[in-house]
């Protein structure tokens, strides 16, 4: 014979739900209630906001630009000021006959060695940096046509060997421009 059994909840189980239920609806009622209006300004901080949860289409646009970032927060500056002062930024302009017109990073003038030969000695190790280097001149007036050339110095770590050569192709004085850049 089958038994029918009435089950009750205890009262604890009772209470527990009451409980769930009120701190449900309170969540509840503060999302659907609570808007920006109710935020008082400025007083949302970084760490209160999980990571990914605000989105580009989020914030008004150009909130976050370059104008919304304080400059002292950034640390590119003093890699960029770091890199400028070991040496990424050592050039020369010289003229055809090996006067410097003007430069940075160099540890003496520029020499000419021969016709379309110059030789530039930096004030650091730049074996391990590029050179790009092209004719031109020292004023604002356009430069002839001609090729120019590149190499480590042999003689000295610090230095730089460039060679000038008129459209020919034949060695030639001419005037240039040279980066070296690490």
């Amino acid at each position: 014979m089958s038994r029918i059994v009435r089950w009750r909840p205890s009262p604890a189980l009772v209470i527990s739900c009451i409980a769930l239920f009120v701190a449900l609806g309170g969540v509840g009622y503060a999302a659907a209630t609570i808007g920006s209006a109710q935020i008082k300004n400025n007083s949302i901080r970084g760490k209160d906001i999980r990571n990914g949860t605000i989105r580009s289409r989020d914030v008004r646009k150009n909130a976050l630009g370059p104008h919304a970032i304080r400059e002292s927060r950034l640390h590119v500056a003093s890699a960029v000021t770091a890199s400028v002062a070991d040496g990424s930024s050592h050039f020369a302009v010289v003229g055809a006959t090996g006067v410097l017109a003007r430069g940075r990073g160099l540890a003496s003038n520029p020499v000419r060695t021969g016709a379309g030969r110059y030789q530039l000695i930096f004030n650091r190790d730049v074996r391990s940096c590029g050179y790009v280097a092209t004719v031109g001149v020292i004023g604002a007036t356009p430069p002839g046509p001609g090729q120019i050339s590149t190499a480590a110095l042999a003689t000295s770590p610090n230095g730089v060997f460039v060679r000038t050569f008129n459209s020919n192709g034949n060695p030639a004085d001419r005037s240039f421009h040279l980066i070296v850049s690490c």
